[in-house]
């Protein structure tokens, strides 16, 4: 490092809230935290998860982002801000906007404010699950080449292309105004630098690589010809987007006055090109080549990276894609993950508090602001309570087999059309049998995973877990382990995400020459290792067989 005294600077935009880190460059010591709430989301605005509809609204990034940084710097040390040299953003992806010529979403503009398809449409959208299967059916027999072959040759609902044909098949006003599309990870760091016009904007490797098709063997994005042939709605957009994208080591610039004054930072403050978060996370956890980062949260998201070899890629089915210094500049970046890990979790949480919500709240003869009191303590208490009820429960006794998919399947080979299921039940089947199953199938899932990856030739020689899910759950992640047979390492840093992006923000201000330097400079270690039990490891294997059996019935055989 070049000199002492620099901070830096880690935004993580998560689904929920956004969350920013000040960091010491030298060492990676967290200085100050601050998260901020999306107001509109947490109102559930522009949602509908019955039709598997979620939005979010430009506003509630612009106004998180400065609330966090805010909040951040006035927990700092006094005079610190002037001492910030850079900055960089993760954020959810594919989480694409519509915008216009300028570079503006066009819920930011006037006729659009209330339109949810003039907002960032979610990850976790899935509206577009008929636009996925017909690029999945026109890349395999258009004639030319797979465009998919390195997105594990499947296209998903949850990214760029099909939720852009989605938007400009259903809504011909944003289709008239939209002159081009950004996704959320690019546009903040647009924003702070005033660089926002799409034509020259600079793209994040790790967006245009995993989720737009992007590779430099057919010169980026695929051609115009692909493109309008699978539908004259996308005619020309190609045009309108980018050629070249960027790794998470580069500059973007710098903050423009306006946001410099609004943020309390320096103009001179170094912005970086923008991220997804489970990749920064990835860096923050300290991932190294053939190790597998899993980000654990409302879904998970598993990285590897691997050398990258002269002989060239062998091609994973099935994944969320292999990137070139999607994760690591100079190595292959490949990612997988599951739709729903946390989000499952919460679902069930839903089902068991409804009468509470529902019929103990609106009697009348109770005391509201008694009630209220009650149904949030006992919300609060309802997942440990489970979690420490179904840890007493041995292995092989519930018969319940559950399948994880209440949000699509993500990988092994995306389906986001897939349904859950629990099967096995009896009238014996309480809450913590049902809760127990269900975290049985995530810790499952999570193993289809891993096997694919090793079918393929991709070694993984250990396990390191972030997110909120490994901090707050032994028996969750103890779970994991047993069925994984694998030790699982739980990095330290509580926001390791933001970590990761601090990291890129020190490379990318030239305080490191590269980000590995950066990573072994400021990484914070592991605070605790779960180790698998061989005669539980043993007994999940058996489990495990049935939960594939379960799988192939509900995919192949019962439809929807």
């Amino acid at each position: 490092m070049r000199a002492k005294e620099h901070y830096v600077i880690g935004v993580d935009f998560g689904t929920d809230t956004v969350r920013v880190v000040v960091v010491d460059a030298a060492n990676g010591a967290e200085v100050s935290t601050h998260v901020s709430d999306y107001p509109r989301w947490k109102e559930g605005k522009y949602c509908n998860s019955a039709k598997n509809r979620f939005r979010q609204h430009p506003l509630d990034y612009v106004e998180g982002l400065e609330a966090a940084i805010k909040g951040a710097l006035a927990r700092a040390p006094k005079g610190m801000s002037a001492k910030v040299r850079g900055l960089a953003v993760d954020t959810t992806g594919s989480t694409p906007c519509a915008v216009d010529r300028n570079g503006t979403p066009l819920s930011l503009t006037p006729g659009f404010e209330e339109n949810p398809n003039a907002m960032f449409v979610l990850w976790k959208d899935h509206t577009a699950v008929k636009e996925a299967e017909e690029i999945n059916r026109f890349a395999k027999t258009w004639g030319g080449e797979d465009y998919t072959k390195y997105e594990g040759g499947v296209y998903s609902s949850e990214w760029f292309w099909s939720k852009i044909l989605h938007i400009l098949r259903e809504d011909p006003k944003v289709r008239d105004a939209a002159f081009s599309w950004v996704e959320h990870c690019d546009w903040i760091p647009a924003l702070l630098t005033g660089l926002t016009d799409p034509l020259t904007m600079k793209r994040s490797r790790t967006a245009a690589g995993h989720k737009a098709l992007w590779h430099l063997s057919w010169g980026g994005l695929p051609p115009e010809e692909f493109l309008a042939g699978l539908d004259p709605l996308l005619a020309g957009l190609r045009n309108r987007l980018f050629v070249a994208s960027y790794t998470g080591d580069v500059p973007v610039g710098t903050l423009t006055k306006k946001w410099a004054e609004r943020l309390g930072l320096p103009t001179d403050v170094v912005v970086g090109t923008g991220s997804f978060d489970a990749h920064f996370g990835a860096v923050g956890a300290g991932i190294e080549p053939n190790m597998l980062v899993k980000v654990m949260g409302t879904s998970t998201c598993d990285m590897i990276t691997t050398e990258i070899t002269a002989a060239g890629e062998h091609l994973v089915k099935g994944i969320c894609g292999q990137v070139d210094g999607s994760i690591i500049p100079g190595l292959l970046g490949l990612e997988a993950g599951q739709s729903a890990l946390g989000d499952i979790y919460a679902w069930f949480k839903q089902l068991l508090m409804w009468p509470l919500e529902k019929l103990f709240a609106e009697d009348t003869e109770l005391d509201r602001s008694k009630t209220a009191k009650v149904i949030e303590r006992i919300s609060e208490q309802l997942i440990p309570a489970l979690s420490k009820e179904a840890e007493n429960i041995s292995i092989e006794e519930s018969g319940i087999i559950a399948l994880d998919w209440m949000n699509g399947r993500r990988t092994p080979d995306a389906n986001q059309a897939l349904k859950g299921a629990i099967a096995g039940l009896t009238l014996g089947s309480d809450a913590p049998r049902v809760f127990r199953a269900l975290v049985e199938a995530t810790a499952f899932g999570a193993k289809k995973i891993v096997d694919r990856f090793v079918q393929e030739g991709v070694e993984i020689k250990g396990v390191i877990a972030i997110g909120g899910i490994p901090r707050k759950s032994p028996f969750i992640m103890q779970v994991t382990a047993d069925v994984l047979n694998m030790p699982i390492k739980v990095a330290v840093s509580e926001q390791a995400c933001a970590l990761g992006s601090a990291m890129a923000a020190a490379t990318a201000s030239g305080l490191y020459k590269n980000m590995r330097e950066a990573q072994m400079a400021m990484g914070s270690g592991f605070e605790r290792v779960y180790q698998p039990v061989a005669e539980n490891a043993g007994k999940y294997q058996a489990l495990y067989e049935r939960y594939s059996t379960l799988c192939d019935f509900v995919e192949n055989r019962f439809t929807f």
